[in-house]
């Protein structure tokens, strides 16, 4: 059996990072071991998102280490100091559109940031030339390294990778490292791959939370090509639960499709946004509606993503527990009721904030 009492969460400051923490030490009796986040704290890193989870749990189940994945003496330090088990592999560059204009940091983090942990996993757990069989090392990666679908099927588990961006590209690198990790070496691996996620807490450059505060700040709402794309959504705390789930009862060397079942076009999606932010917020509908603005479409643009999770309800008993219409109220409303953590990040003033209270404490 996985023992799960020390698990290091890579990139546990970051959007879906920080929500994962919350859901196992918040919503997650069964839960009674350790987490330590390792993060190096970069633009979307954000230790405020987590501020009152470190006043409750900080020093007894919860410890923040800052340091970079792709440096080897800092992950062998972070597994040797807490005795890691399980390994969570959050962390990652993730816009695609930075990585059109600056993929080098893309195939740093996301490929050799992913190959340092697993030489440093597969050097702390084996002995004597025997890889241990209790620990996981669990892989995030995206639905985008599948490609781009037509108007109908769907991405499943065995569906060949055809990344079209360098982000997608990096991802379905790491993907691969991680599998022949497990295959060559025997380490034990699951992996998943996810469509878009959604909920508190993101990074104000992705698409729902930046619609918000432009709707908020009266700026244009900017559209690519003809608003037609199709993205698969999931809330970020039903994406959590699955990599529990499969944490807990997940086959080893086996990999997992995390969806939504839940398509929108881009221009759908907006005008549904509009609607509830200009209920909340007293905005004047029509006249947000006038902000539309379709721009030049981006390099490769994949045209729909559709997630089969079927694999992973049918073996492992996951469903998503929130609907798009309530996921989507609980994420406007969070937005709407934290100015300051949104003015923290707009200002720069949250990278002053780290550098107060962590910039100490790389390791």
């Amino acid at each position: 059996m996985r023992s799960l009492k020390n698990i290091l969460i890579t990139g546990g400051a970051g959007f879906i990072g920080c929500n994962f923490i919350r859901t196992l030490l918040e919503k997650t009796p069964e839960f009674k071991g350790k987490i330590i986040n390792l993060d190096v704290l970069t633009y979307a890193g954000n230790p405020a998102s987590l501020k009152d989870v470190e006043d409750r749990f900080g020093g007894k189940r919860y410890f923040f280490e800052r340091g970079n994945i792709c440096t080897r003496d800092i992950t062998e330090q972070v597994f040797k100091k807490y005795n890691i088990d399980t390994v969570v592999h959050f962390a990652a560059e993730s816009h695609v559109d930075r990585s059109i204009l600056g993929p080098e940091a893309f195939v740093k983090t996301n490929v050799t940031g992913t190959f340092t942990l697993l030489e440093t996993a597969r050097n702390c757990w084996s002995k004597d030339g025997a890889m241990r069989q209790d620990v996981l090392f669990h892989h995030i990666s995206t639905d985008e390294v599948y490609g781009s679908l037509g108007g109908t099927g769907y991405f499943t588990e065995t569906t060949p990778y055809d990344p079209r961006s360098p982000y997608s590209a990096s991802k379905a690198s790491s993907d691969h490292l991680v599998m022949a990790y497990n295959h060559t070496y025997g380490l034990p691996v699951t992996l998943s791959n996810c469509s878009n996620n959604y909920g508190p807490y993101q990074f104000p450059e992705k698409l729902i939370p930046l619609m918000i505060l432009n709707m908020i700040e009266g700026k244009p709402l900017p559209v690519y090509g003809d608003g037609r794309n199709i993205r698969d959504w999931v809330y970020a705390e039903d994406h959590n639960r699955a990599v529990w789930t499969i944490l807990n009862t997940g086959k080893t060397g086996e990999k997992y499709n995390i969806g939504g079942e839940n398509e929108w076009e881009n221009i759908q999606l907006l005008n549904t946004l509009i609607d509830i932010v200009s209920k909340k917020a007293g905005l004047d509908q029509a006249k947000v509606r006038e902000t539309i603005t379709y721009v030049k479409d981006r390099p490769g643009h994949d045209r729909r993503y559709a997630i089969n999770c079927s694999k992973l309800k049918k073996e492992l008993g996951w469903k998503q527990e929130v609907s798009f219409d309530d996921g989507l109220d609980k994420t406007v409303s969070w937005y709407l009721a934290n100015k300051e953590w949104i003015e923290g990040i707009r200002s720069g003033e949250y990278k002053n904030w780290i550098e107060k209270n962590y910039g100490e404490r790389r390791i």
